[in-house]
């Protein structure tokens, strides 16, 4: 009897379990599931991951990514993109927007009319630029007055190694191109704080303005000009510096883009080397993983594949180099040519908006709602929809496209997860979605979940960047 009674309740359980993995969602992390940590699979992501950092550090602003994406893309194959040509299936072209934003196409089989396949995602980055006049000296000490850009946590920029990139437009329209901080015998420049022990009244700030803008000045030097006496010695003997080397002038400045962003190069962090440290990952994570499946095409896929790198996201995609603009409108209507196949083809598209979610961080949970967190190491995120509190600023993708992209995630053996920005009224915020479905183009958010997101130095799982890769392969080719 008890034997008897030992078998049904092991039958009941068996049925159970097999019920509850029919019925029930459970998270799994890659690293656990036999089909997804095979060794095989493994190798291929850290091997991924060797030429992710190599992006990161060589695209730490969005001129230098849209330069390193280009250079890439000619090694596959890519040519420059010529309006009023016609190009065939299987044609890969290219088109730069002003320096700091790039599309790559791939041609497909079937008309423009049946849509394209498009991930959009941004290569700019939270950072400090200079301000159009921003030489000084100030005790003997000269700096350069900066205006942060994007959301960044003025506390977490000072007392750093920073690089200088960008360029300068001199008097007669040459230009020259700044990269100082990023070879081991660069010197490279800080933004001081102050001390512990006199720090009482800082402490008594709340936190936004522990460090306030107007004191994120760059640190560039202290020698004074050989026969200083005049004032200002210090900058003058900058300045001379700068001549010398670049040929400019203090007026150089107001014509000039220069962007301070950490000098560190992108690190694997832990003792397993399974995620990766490094600046810019919001979102040139999500940059460089769609670049490389849409390089990897071998094949002319059946619908037009579009990769876009855009910049200003990070302060709200304006600007003609932003998608608020109409840049990517224009490339299609070129690329297409006819008026009305043009209006076809947008409302057949589909589009991945590619941008970074926040990764659920055990540290800080109460502004998570677990549920609807992506986990680090569980694979792509699906983000319905952004915004803020009442889905303010969203894109909110439909039910019969997010069943879509699951067929298709599914068919190619893509692990991914679904998620949202933190718990409803703790924040939020927005990416490039809401500028594409305005074309009338199906859209969604998918991309990878961050640790730490605009941090000077954000965290990305290596499993998640390579299912995140594998997932907008199997879109293109869908």
């Amino acid at each position: 009897m008890a034997k008897e009674n030992a078998n049904k309740n092991s039958s009941e359980k068996s049925e159970i379990k097999k019920l509850k993995s029919k019925l029930l969602t459970e998270r799994k992390n890659i690293g656990k599931n036999p089909a997804t940590n095979q060794p095989e699979q493994v190798e291929q992501a850290e091997k991924f991951c060797v030429g992710y950092k190599r992006f990161l550090d060589n695209g730490k602003t969005e001129r230098a990514a849209c330069k390193s994406a280009v250079e890439m893309a000619r090694e596959a194959g890519f040519i420059e993109y010529k309006p009023g040509e016609k190009y065939s299936p299987g044609a890969k072209v290219y088109f730069v927007n002003r320096s700091r934003a790039v599309i790559f196409a791939v041609i497909g089989s079937e008309p423009f009319q049946n849509g394209m396949n498009i991930i959009a995602s941004h290569i700019d980055s939270p950072r400090i630029d200079l301000k159009q006049n921003p030489l000084f000296e100030e005790g003997e000490l000269a700096y350069f007055k900066t205006h942060y850009y994007g959301g960044i946590k003025k506390y977490q920029w000072p007392s750093l190694p920073l690089a200088l990139h960008g360029v300068v437009i001199k008097e007669d329209g040459t230009s020259v191109d700044v990269e100082i901080g990023e070879d081991d015998n660069d010197p490279v420049f800080t933004v001081t704080d102050l001390l512990p022990h006199l720090s009482d009244a800082q402490y008594k700030r709340p936190a936004n303005e522990l460090i306030r803008g107007e004191e994120l000045n760059l640190l560039i030097g202290s020698r004074p000009f050989v026969s200083g006496e005049e004032s200002d010695s210090v900058k003058l003997a900058i300045m001379k510096l700068l001549n010398n080397k670049y040929g400019i002038v203090e007026r150089d400045f107001a014509t000039a883009e220069l962007e301070a962003v950490p000098a560190f190069k992108a690190r694997d962090i832990g003792f397993d080397r399974s995620i990766v440290g490094g600046y810019g990952q919001d979102d040139r994570s999500c940059a460089y993983t769609s670049l490389a499946a849409i390089l990897e095409l071998a094949t002319p896929p059946k619908r037009t594949a579009l990769c876009v790198l855009a910049d200003k996201e990070e302060v709200g995609s304006q600007g003609n180099t932003g998608l608020a603009s109409r840049f990517l409108e224009y490339f299609i209507a070129d690329l297409v040519g006819d008026s009305y196949e043009m209006r076809r083809c947008l409302a057949n598209s589909k589009c991945l908006s590619a941008d970074v979610c926040a990764a659920f961080d055990p540290t800080f949970p109460d502004v998570f709602e677990k549920n609807n967190t992506p986990f680090m190491n569980h694979g792509t995120v699906i983000v319905k929809y952004v915004g803020s509190r009442g889905k303010s600023g969203t894109n909110d993708a439909s039910a019969e496209f997010v069943g879509e992209i699951r067929r298709i995630f599914d068919s190619a053996g893509v692990v991914w997860q679904t998620g949202e920005l933190g718990k409803v009224d703790a924040g939020g915020g927005g990416t490039v979605a809401m500028f594409i479905s305005k074309l009338n183009v199906d859209t969604i958010d998918v991309g990878v979940p961050v640790l730490s997101m605009h941090a000077p130095m954000e965290l990305t799982a290596k499993s998640d960047l390579y299912m995140t890769y594998k997932g907008f392969k199997a879109f293109y080719s869908a």
